[in-house]
């Protein structure tokens, strides 16, 4: 199995060789989160959390990703989207449907979301907007 395949410009690295990677520091440091579960927050796509494909200086690519637009965290002694990466999202917090992808193209940060956490995120209710 090859450890990148270059598409259309872009390389990917096989989830299999990317510790190495890592490791090694041969990447660039968002690209450092590839195969991970975050939530991304940027100016015009505001709080997303997803599993990334891809990130670069340019933008980050989400796969199974969901906005997330009104947010508290369930531990309620934590504060803002890093404290619902911490310990989950409210009851009463609201999220988009679950997407397949998405790509978030402008200045961006990410946070690494717990285990439990990011569960939490992906199975509440989607909410209609209204």
């Amino acid at each position: 199995m090859k450890e990148q395949i270059e598409i259309d410009g872009v390389t990917y690295i096989n989830s299999e060789s990317l510790n190495k990677y890592v490791d090694s520091g041969d990447l660039n440091l968002s690209s450092r989160m590839i195969g991970k579960n975050v939530i991304v927050r940027s100016s015009n796509e505001g709080i997303n959390a997803g599993t990334v494909v891809y990130a670069d200086e340019t933008g980050v690519e989400l796969k199974n990703c969901r906005r997330i637009w009104y947010h508290k965290p369930k531990d309620k002694n934590k504060s803002w989207y890093e404290g619902v990466a911490e310990s989950g999202l409210s009851d009463d917090s609201k999220v988009s449907c679950t997407v397949e992808s998405k790509i978030i193209i402008e200045k961006y940060s990410m946070t690494l979301c717990k285990a439990d956490a990011f569960k939490s995120i992906m199975e509440i209710k989607p909410h209609a907007q209204g």
